[in-house]
């Protein structure tokens, strides 16, 4: 019975308002109040319910249901004690108290409270994709979990910039000088690139192909930028929006810890202009991203970094171009643990995305922004980032990236983490050489040489075609790998282990000094 039960109650939440709206009758006892589905008294007035009305026709995905006839604990007291002008009133408070929301509405039979035949009066209100609703005192409210929530000024102003009412990133800005305070450079490889894209001529000034792609516009002969504009090319966005800046931060360990037991070993603030922000959050994370050596098929050993670049790179445009500037104080945060790689942006999904359609479901919330990164090439293919995260993590065999919405005071923030697999690998990395050789003779190693020491740390020992395998990107030859780990071991870093003649060993073999072999230990 109690598998049953779990069965039925695990269908119900499943299904949409339309199917409770059609179904109502039959499933009405089971419901309870969640994010599809309301109770109220029959007393409610009439300008109440136009509350609810707003908040449904403002709540993602789908809108919800009203029962009208139903206490907050579930009894059914029914609508007969309304009188019939009481009932028209309540029939028709939408046109009345909340004319922009989109609903029906009809009548089902009930048992009440006592036992006699009455009627509940249901409402399902439709989801607005086009508009914010408010209701007759001009006040917006949404869904969240099972309660109602007022928007804020603010927060009416982001849902109307994402349905579309308010075109944001086309806003002028007039009190930032152009050209004194704009990257030129970055303005002329734009235009560049759009011209070659497009075959045009170069009869078209720069300011004219900014114009062109909606990025400000000319009167009187002198360039006005938009909003977008100055977060894609000013040298200072941030005189404008403070929350343009980024921050990245790198933890010991799998969580965060505060105070005395604060293990961030990395924390830098990032600002300037979106693709300044990029280019320089790619630097830091391609220097702190950890690299295993691992055995391939073919029988040579391979460095492979713990998260594919295109997978974090993707995630860190994305946290740029969709996140929300309305929210002009909140920055981007990147968070780097041992196990996963964190980026968080402000503002929620934007209309039709969420975190089980994301990756056939496309919604620009800055489609201007995003154009003008795809024409200086941070963007790939508009509307494919989702996927190719995704198909770069599978291609490593990682897990795919999970997206989640997160309520936080000032209003919602979308978060991507991408999960290595470092718990499946022994996790000697080169960011651990120091740790094995100490500080000072680490910073004195060269790159081919450091992964030469975590390759031992990881595998015990090293031969000469083993390094080339893995620093054949930078050192050509074979003899040169080995004169790398003859030096280090003239250093007193490693020993060489050989049966024969030095040049002559085939099974010859490099390990770390005892010295070294000790503080591993």
């Amino acid at each position: 019975m109690g598998q049953l039960a779990f069965t039925f109650s695990s269908k119900l939440a499943l299904l949409s308002p339309d199917e409770l709206y059609h179904q109502a009758e039959s499933l009405l006892e089971h419901l309870r109040e969640d994010r599809r589905f309301e109770r109220k008294s029959a007393r409610t007035s009439p300008r109440s319910l136009g509350e609810y009305l707003s908040m449904w026709a403002n709540t993602l995905p789908d809108g919800g249901i009203i029962a009208v006839g139903v206490e907050d604990n579930g009894a059914v007291s029914g609508c007969t004690c309304l009188s019939q002008t009481e009932l028209n009133e309540r029939e028709q408070a939408g046109k009345v108290y909340c004319p922009g929301a989109r609903y029906d509405t009809k009548r089902i039979s009930a048992i009440n409270r006592d036992g006699s035949h009455d009627f509940i009066l249901l409402f399902r209100v439709q989801y607005r994709q086009d508009r914010v609703v408010y209701d007759s005192g001009e006040t917006a409210w949404i869904r969240i979990g099972d309660q109602k929530h007022k928007l804020s000024t603010e927060e009416c102003r982001e849902l109307e910039i994402d349905k579309g009412q308010l075109d944001f990133e086309r806003e002028p800005v007039l009190d930032v000088p152009y050209p004194e305070a704009f990257d030129k450079d970055k303005i002329a490889l734009f235009a560049e690139n759009f011209r070659k894209s497009r075959n045009l001529s170069y009869d078209q000034s720069n300011e004219q192909i900014l114009a062109l792609r909606h990025l400000g516009k000319i009167e009187n002969e002198s360039f006005i930028p938009n909003i977008a504009c100055i977060l894609v090319f000013a040298t200072d966005p941030m005189g404008k929006f403070p929350g343009c800046r980024l921050r990245f931060r790198r933890f010991e360990g799998e969580q965060e810890q505060t105070g005395s037991r604060d293990n961030s070993v990395k924390d830098e603030w990032v600002e300037g202009s979106l693709p300044k922000i990029v280019d320089h959050t790619a630097a830091l994370i391609d220097s702190q991203v950890r690299n295993f050596s691992r055995l391939a098929n073919d029988g040579r050993f391979y460095v492979a970094p713990e998260y594919p670049r295109d997978a974090w790179f993707e995630a860190i445009v994305n946290a740029c171009v969709h996140r929300s500037y309305g929210m002009k104080n909140m920055h981007i945060r990147v968070d780097m643990f041992y196990d996963r790689l964190v980026v968080e942006s402000p503002g929620g999904f934007p209309p039709f995305v969420t975190p089980d359609n994301i990756y056939i479901t496309q919604h620009a919330r800055n489609p201007k922004l995003m154009d003008a990164m795809l024409y200086l090439g941070f963007v790939k293919f508009a509307n494919e980032g989702a996927k190719r995260m995704r198909d770069e993590m599978k291609a490593m065999s990682l897990p795919a990236p999970l997206f989640e919405q997160k309520s936080v005071p000032s209003g919602n923030s979308v978060r991507v983490t991408l999960r290595n697999d470092y718990r499946k690998r022994r996790p000697w990395i080169d960011s651990d050489v120091s740790s094995v050789l100490g500080d000072a003779v680490a910073k004195s190693l060269t790159p081919e040489e450091s992964r030469a020491i975590n390759f031992i740390a990881q595998h015990g020992q090293i031969n000469v075609s083993q390094l080339h395998d893995l620093v054949s990107s930078t050192v050509r030859t074979w003899h040169t790998c080995r004169k790398i780990l003859l030096g280090l071991t003239k250093r007193g870093i490693l020993e060489y282990r050989h049966r024969t003649d030095i040049a002559k060993d085939p099974k010859g073999h490099f390990i770390l000094a005892e010295m070294f072999r000790k503080r591993k230990a």
